[in-house]
């Protein structure tokens, strides 16, 4: 079965601190997989939120999520701090990847919670069509 390898860009453009909370916890006592999606979506829009950003507005268009892929590596639990440390992969004239780092750390040890990936695109809501990178936000990634 293959798995997909996600290796990370050197380019780090942000990093947010997401606090577990309880409701992030399932049956298995540890962060859901769903958990985390909401996590990266937390760590990415703190990151737009710096520039007066956010994912309905970028410069006059909105953005859109056309795939995200994670890789497990720990259990992370209630009462860990994640680190979702952003840097950007591809960039195109209407897209951009995104890759996350998440860890926490546990008395002395930095612990690799996830990696994950997430390609954002540049959509008009209003008129429901995909629309050029806007030059500020381009600017930003490639900073």
């Amino acid at each position: 079965m293959s798995t997909i390898k996600i290796v990370l860009p050197d380019n780090e453009l942000a990093s947010i601190i997401i606090p577990v909370r309880i409701g992030d916890i399932n049956y298995g006592n540890h962060v859901g997989n769903d958990a985390f999606v909401s996590i990266i979506h937390e760590a990415r829009l703190q990151w737009l939120k710096k520039f007066d950003y956010s994912e309905i507005d970028v410069g006059g268009v909105g953005l859109i999520m056309s795939d995200l892929h994670i890789q497990f590596k720990n259990e992370s639990f209630y009462g860990d701090v994640i680190t979702v440390k952003i840097s950007v992969g591809e960039i195109t004239n209407v897209a951009f990847k995104l890759f996350y780092e998440l860890s926490a750390q546990r008395n002395t040890e930095n612990k690799l919670i996830a990696l994950a990936t997430t390609t954002m695109v540049c959509y008009n809501y209003q008129i429901k069509k995909v629309a050029a990178l806007p030059v500020g936000l381009k600017n930003i990634l490639t900073a």
